[in-house]
């Protein structure tokens, strides 16, 4: 979703079965991206989401999964 949206960051799966992420861009599209993170794919089970918002620094130049 990440990447159709045109954000940088990277996204990955923690050992307490809980995702962190981090997305850089426009606001509206940030939106977008945690608006889907608040449901997941059809496969997932999304209990509960927080939200920090930073100033977007410019730091990512792509979108990654990290491992």
């Amino acid at each position: 979703m990440a990447q159709r949206l045109g954000l940088s960051g990277w996204v990955r799966n923690l050992y307490d079965e809980r995702v962190e992420a981090i997305f850089e861009g426009p606001e509206d599209k940030v939106e977008n991206a945690i608006e889907f993170c608040r449901h997941g794919p059809p496969t997932a089970r999304v209990t509960n989401l927080e939200v920090t918002w930073e100033e977007w620094t410019g730091k990512y130049h792509d979108f990654a999964i990290a491992y």
